[in-house]
């Protein structure tokens, strides 16, 4: 019986990342030949030339992602439609609720292609706030609207949502008007 066996073939890369950093100089694998258990045969691989890595592979450099805020009510698919956002927040700062309404929104012309609504996502660089709390409105028999409700319990979870919005709003021209 024939068995396949994958061959193990290093990354000069990976190995002079995962090399202890005690040492200067980057490791280099180049595999010439490997033996295939599976026929028994040499297998003769040409020689690669790879850059020589310079930079000290211990150094960790923080990356930094900046993610364009956005809502979703189909993951993967973007809201285009701007909502009106209604803000209310208990007298004693602990909690409060967004209403987001949405007119004609996107989402309609293309929930049959893509899937159903299967709640409201708030997606920033910060990561993703979310509510089940979605209703829609008909007016003669056609979705003319939607309504989304975000609970905030927490003075934690109203100064992220905060955060949000101000990235939201910056991103799509809104402006908060105290009522």
């Amino acid at each position: 019986m024939a068995t396949l066996h994958s061959l193990a073939l290093s990354s000069p890369l990976s190995n002079s990342l995962h090399k202890s950093c005690s040492s200067s100089a980057p490791l280099f694998i180049v595999h010439q030949s490997t033996r295939s258990s599976f026929n028994g045969l040499s297998l003769h691989l040409p020689r690669l030339r790879l850059p020589i890595v310079t930079q000290n592979p211990c150094t960790r450099v923080p990356v930094i992602m900046m993610v364009q805020p956005k809502i979703q009510f189909i993951q993967g698919t973007d809201e285009q439609t701007i909502p009106d956002v209604k803000l209310t927040r208990s007298r004693d700062g602990t909690n409060g609720m967004a209403i987001f309404r949405f007119d004609q929104p996107s989402v309609f012309d293309s929930s049959g292609d893509v899937g159903d609504i299967t709640g409201l996502y708030m997606i920033d660089e910060e990561g993703v706030l979310q509510s089940v709390d979605v209703n829609a409105k008909f007016v003669n028999g056609k979705p003319s609207g939607l309504e989304a409700k975000y609970i905030m319990r927490t003075p934690r979870e109203w100064d992220r949502f905060m955060r949000f919005m101000e990235r939201y709003s910056n991103a799509n021209g809104l402006q908060f008007i105290k009522k």
